[in-house]
C-alpha cells in the first residue's frame, strides 16, 4: 500500500486532543501514513450526514464514524479511531492484522465501565460490544463493509452500527489490546507502552480529568503540538 489512512474523529469540544492523536501518530508511524478528520459540519454541508441530533450521542462523530470506508473509496485498508487516544506504537504493526476475509478488525473488550458519566459530564452508558468502534481497521472493499454506504449510516440504529451487526461474527477480526488500551479499565504494562492509550473516560484536556494514567505524556504531547502551532 502507498500511504494507511486514519479518520480520526474530531470534534470542536476537543480540538487539541484530536491534534495530540495525529502527532503522536504520525510522530511514531515507520511508514506513510495518511490522516483525515472526520467533521460533522463538514460532511453535513456536503448532504453525506443528515442524521437528526442525539441527545444521547457523547460525541459529533458518534455515527458518522462508520463514514469511513466510504470516505477511502472503499478500497484497501482504512482506520477510523476516536480523537482521545495517544499513540506510542508504530502504525506499520496493523498491516500484520490485514486479513482479507474481515471485514473490519478491533479490540474486542469486555468493557462496563464503572463510571455514570465520562469526559464534560456527558453520560455513560454500558451495551454490547462498548468500544469495540473506538478503533476499526477496515477492509473498505469487502462486501460487508460496502454495505455502509451514507444511505445506512443515516438510516440504522446506533446498536446495529456499533454492535457492527453490519458484518457477520465471523468476519469482525481481534486486534491485541494495546492498541486500544482503555485508560482506567486495564492494567499499566510493567514495562513499555501500549500501541495506543484511550482516554475514553476523560483525558488531561479537560480540568478535572489531570490525573489519569499516561497525562504527563499526553501534556508533553499537546506542548509540543502548542510549539509547532498546531493548537492553542
Amino acid at each position: 500500500m502507498d500511504k494507511l489512512r486514519f479518520f480520526i474523529g474530531w470534534d470542536s469540544r476537543e480540538d487539541i486532543a484530536y491534534q495530540v492523536a495525529r502527532r503522536s501518530l504520525l510522530r511514531n508511524a515507520s511508514i506513510p501514513v495518511d490522516v483525515s478528520p472526520i467533521k460533522l459540519p463538514e460532511l453535513v454541508e456536503r448532504g453525506l450526514y443528515t442524521r437528526d441530533i442525539d441527545p444521547l450521542a457523547s460525541t459529533e462523530f458518534t455515527y458518522s464514524r462508520f463514514l469511513t470506508p466510504y470516505l477511502a473509496g472503499y478500497e484497501g485498508w482504512a482506520v477510523f479511531v476516536d480523537c482521545d487516544f495517544l499513540f506510542f506504537g508504530d502504525a506499520a504493526e496493523l498491516q500484520d492484522y490485514m486479513d482479507p476475509k474481515y471485514a473490519v478488525l478491533c479490540v474486542q473488550h469486555d468493557y462496563k465501565p464503572k463510571e455514570t458519566t465520562k469526559m464534560d459530564g456527558v453520560p455513560q452508558s454500558a451495551y454490547p460490544r462498548k468500544n469495540w468502534s473506538s478503533f476499526m481497521l477496515f477492509n473498505c472493499a469487502h462486501p460487508s463493509t460496502r454495505t455502509l454506504t451514507p444511505e445506512v449510516v443515516n438510516r440504522e440504529s446506533g446498536a446495529y452500527l456499533h454492535r457492527m451487526q453490519w458484518a457477520r461474527d465471523e468476519e469482525i477480526g481481534a486486534l491485541p489490546t494495546g492498541w486500544n488500551w482503555l485508560e482506567g479499565w486495564y492494567d499499566k504494562p510493567e514495562a513499555g507502552y501500549p500501541q495506543a492509550v484511550h482516554h475514553t473516560r476523560g483525558g488531561p484536556w479537560f480540568a478535572e480529568w489531570q490525573d489519569v494514567d499516561y497525562a504527563a505524556e499526553w501534556i508533553a504531547e499537546a506542548e509540543a503540538c502548542k510549539a509547532e502551532g498546531l493548537a492553542r
